[in-house]
């Protein structure tokens, strides 16, 4: 998700098979090689040609295996794919987890960026929906039946945002101080931000903070 990827000619040549692969194997070739070309140039300007031909395959495959470049698009951008692993985790665990996601290095073949994919979309109104469908089950939904408490789904979609925001922020727009805080600085204020949405500290029953409380009681 990250975006960042070495040259075409490298990024070809690594994907060009040296013997025969599986149909498992040349699946998940296709997707990665999917990834790359959607995520560099959009949908539009990603042709289901180069994306077989940097896997060394013809395009008629790609249309046997995915039905289409939509599907295809559709299968290696989807919100879902990206995070289901997420909700494996322990919650006790979702920092770590979100910190390696926004700080690892960028992986070839990462998913494209959704906010990305959204805007590169030539549906983007569909595209949108999709986006918003797969982050209300993942988060909304899923993720916000394990936390509990108050304004779980709240907290879960915020969750969503500050990693979306973050990620974005960090892998394209690259704003001087966030590309060059380092990494202890910029994981300790995200690890903050996360665990306050995971476990807010709860409210005062009568509403007023306890630093008012203190001034209240010392008059």
């Amino acid at each position: 998700m990250t975006g960042a990827h070495n040259g075409e000619a490298s990024k070809a040549e690594a994907c060009r098979p040296t013997h025969k692969r599986s149909a498992s194997a040349t699946r998940t070739a296709l997707r990665a090689a999917a990834a790359f070309r959607f995520g560099k140039y959009g949908y539009e300007g990603a042709s289901v040609r180069d994306i077989a031909g940097d896997v060394g395959v013809d395009a008629a495959l790609v249309y046997r295996y995915f039905g289409s470049k939509e599907a295809l698009f559709n299968d290696v951008s989807g919100t879902g794919k990206i995070f289901e692993p997420l909700l494996n985790e322990p919650v006790e665990a979702i920092p770590d987890w979100f910190c390696a996601l926004l700080m690892g290095p960028p992986r070839e073949g990462d998913f494209p960026h959704p906010v990305l994919s959204v805007l590169r979309s030539s549906g983007r109104d569909e595209a949108v929906a999709r986006l918003r469908a797969d982050f209300t089950e993942v988060f909304s939904q899923r993720l916000a039946a394990r936390l509990g408490g108050p304004d779980a789904d709240l907290r879960a979609e915020l969750l969503a945002a500050w990693m979306l925001g973050t990620s974005l922020m960090r892998s394209e727009i690259r704003p001087p101080a966030l590309a060059s805080a380092p990494d202890a600085t910029l994981e300790r204020y995200l690890r903050a931000g996360i665990e306050v949405l995971l476990d807010p500290a709860p409210e005062d029953a009568d509403g007023t903070g306890g630093d008012e409380g203190n001034a209240v009681g010392d008059n």
